[in-house]
């Protein structure tokens, strides 16, 4: 007799796709005509090491062509051409799916047509370097090719992806998929609602409800989108929501309540997903972001084939440069408790210049803590073991949920080929406005969480650096926000869901007394340039520093704190600094400058202040030897309160809280 294994079922891991709109600057995400050229091999030197290497030449000699895109799963490549489909989106991230899912083999189906055409299957190391691994010719007009691939020496990294050499008469690619024999209990997709929280950006919202309900294959697994709609410019309202409507039908659902930020509006779609039953996922997706349809599909069968429950999430692009990657990873830093990228990725990575062939560091799995929430993919049942968000309103909400899943047993995954276009970090100001407090505060809170050190590691003492740096920096808003955060820390955790829609008046109300914080996009609204004295030996006092010269600033700084203002000063700034100039030694060589805002709208106008300085100095002391000194209590209250602030009965009650608000508001 003989013996049969598991039953198995075929399903598409990853199909193929191309964007039909032909954009130009997201088309190398998608196909590479180029030539590859590996770059250094960095594997084992340090970070000041690989920091004095020059940075390898662009190698986008041939831009792909746009008019070769046929639809969404076609493309035309030109007689005798030879194009890679080796490229973020359609590139088979194979380590990632060896070292996750249940999936040991995978096989890539292709159909060409183009006789004398070849199509050549390439795997990658860790380190970049790329194997042939099979090739197969197109003998006639339409010809379906399957190559048979196993996962089994993936386990650091790698790739799979196939070129197409066209023949003479030229080849197209008619549809390619990555397919895999699974677990018969794994055939049926999950199913997913998406959660966007949205606050004043209706025709950005409206459009990307559009992405999601125009793509058949996302309706496929789409039980519902969620909107939490939280501003005073409605998304209904806009001229684009007809379609976007139209588009969804009865899977869109608004709901509207207070501003409460992205933790808010989170934890509203997760609960509405719990309470519905019916979804295995729920996607958190900001709603400032363009979508590529296909990775939402992605990232639901990643999802299904986990050997355990697996919050997956996607990258980000830059909307406005789209071939740029701001970052291949997000990890936390225990003894800082501070997010950053993993040592062995680059940062703001240009596709455009360098793709996926030409550059080894990419070939490396890189293992993650958390995933933003601008595309997050949560499986119900985290939801259901370890709870919804923290009331935190905005930032370290979906950093703290990867910790706290993952201290749960339940991984995180950022996958490669599902991605999302959104404004880059390094285009906002949140370090410096209203979010400053939020920074400070939920960074605390987290760390109280889960920091593994008594005192926090260096919570506390970056804080109290950080701190002073804005003192010298003339930024006594930011400063004061940042204190009457670790106030509120000090308060404990009872108060957090009840500030969730106060908190922010009282913040803006605060910031309004202070000269820093009123900006003005009119250049011409601040005094011309003024100083008692020409700047010692004819030096430009703005110009870029050296080290040593920024230690010397920060020494005289120091100093310049206890002596009285220049008499000028109040009534004419000293000097105008450009945002990329405005480091805290630079600003504090002046009684008054006049500083641009990162996102290039506005300036204002930072006046020293010597008796502010001193009160805010006095105070940011006491507040940090208080939280050193009572860190191991109040990591115990908040760890035993962590459990109901985040449940969904308590989310319940905050939600039903701010209904009768409303209608008594009404």
């Amino acid at each position: 007799m003989t013996e049969t294994g598991p039953a198995t079922v075929r399903r598409v891991l990853q199909r193929v796709v191309f964007p039909t709109s032909r954009d130009v600057d997201v088309l190398p995400l998608y196909v590479d005509p180029d030539r590859p050229q590996l770059d250094v091999n960095t594997t084992g030197l340090t970070l000041k090491q690989r920091s004095r290497i020059p940075p390898a030449e662009p190698n986008a000699e041939t831009p792909p062509d746009p008019h070769a895109v046929l639809g969404r799963r076609s493309y035309r490549v030109a007689e005798n051409d030879h194009v890679s489909f080796g490229t973020y989106f359609n590139a088979f991230a194979a380590s990632y799916w060896r070292r996750w899912t249940v999936v040991s083999e995978v096989s890539l189906q292709v159909r060409v047509s183009g006789p004398g055409s070849t199509v050549v299957v390439y795997r990658s190391m860790p380190d970049g370097r790329a194997q042939r691994v099979d090739d197969q010719h197109v003998e006639g007009s339409a010809t379906e090719l399957t190559f048979d691939l196993s996962l089994a020496t993936f386990a650091d990294g790698g790739w799979y992806w196939f070129d197409v050499i066209a023949g003479p008469a030229g080849c197209t690619l008619e549809e390619a998929a990555w397919v895999a024999d699974v677990p018969a209990e794994r055939a049926d997709p999950g199913t997913v609602t998406v959660g966007i929280t949205t606050m004043n950006r209706p025709d950005f919202c409206a459009d990307l409800l559009t992405q999601i309900g125009a793509d058949p294959d996302v309706q496929h697994v789409l039980d519902e989108v969620v909107v939490a709609e939280q501003g005073t410019r409605k998304v209904a309202d806009s001229a684009r929501f007809a379609g976007a409507s139209a588009a969804l039908g009865d899977k869109l659902r608004i709901i509207e309540q207070g501003n409460m930020g992205g933790s808010g509006g989170y934890a509203r779609s997760q609960l509405e997903t719990l309470e519905a039953g019916r979804s295995t996922y729920m996607m958190c997706m900001d709603d400032d972001v363009v979508c590529e349809p296909e990775s939402i599909v992605r990232a639901v069968t990643f999802g299904d084939l986990c050997r355990r429950p697996t919050i997956v999430g996607g990258h980000m692009f830059s909307l406005y440069a789209k071939s740029r990657l701001h970052s291949f990873g997000e990890i936390i830093n225990r003894y800082r408790f501070w997010w950053m990228s993993p040592p062995t990725v680059h940062s703001d990575w240009d596709f455009g210049e360098r793709n996926l062939r030409s550059a080894r560091w990419l070939h490396r799995r890189i293992d993650v803590d958390f995933n933003g929430w601008f595309m997050c993919l949560i499986p119900t049942e985290v939801l259901r073991t370890v709870g919804l968000s923290l009331p935190l309103f905005i930032k370290w909400d979906d950093s703290e949920y990867g910790v706290r899943a993952s201290e749960a047993g339940f991984p995180t995954v950022t996958l490669p080929g599902a991605a999302v276009w959104h404004v880059p970090w390094t285009d906002k100001n949140d370090a410096l406005d209203w979010q400053s407090y939020f920074h400070q505060r939920n960074r605390t809170i987290a760390a109280l969480l889960h920091s593994p050190y008594e005192h926090g590691g260096r919570v506390v003492r970056e804080s109290f650096n950080h701190q002073v740096k804005h003192l010298f920096a003339l930024q006594y808003s930011t400063a004061e926000l940042r204190h009457l955060a670790l106030e509120d820390v000090l308060a404990g955790p009872e108060g957090l869901h009840g500030q969730l829609l106060t908190k922010l008046p009282e913040l803006q109300a605060k910031r309004k007394q202070y000269t820093d914080a009123q900006t003005s996009p009119d250049p011409d609204s601040f005094p011309s340039v003024r100083r008692e004295k020409p700047p010692k030996r004819g030096q430009d006092p703005t110009l870029p520093k050296g080290k040593v010269g920024q230690v010397v600033s920060a020494a005289t700084s120091a100093l310049r704190q206890v002596r009285p203002k220049r008499s000028l000063s109040d009534r004419f700034p000293e000097a105008r600094l450009a945002a990329l100039d405005a480091k805290w030694w630079m600003i504090s060589q002046f009684d008054s400058v006049v500083v641009s805002m990162p996102d290039g709208a506005s300036a204002a106008w930072h006046h020293r202040d010597p008796e502010e300085f001193r009160d805010l100095l006095r105070r940011t002391v006491e507040i940090h030897q208080r939280l050193h000194r009572e860190w191991p209590r109040l990591a115990r209250q908040y760890r035993q309160a962590l459990p109901d602030i985040t449940s969904p009965e308590q989310w319940t009650k905050t939600f039903e809280a701010d209904a009768i608000a409303a209608e008594e508001r009404a």
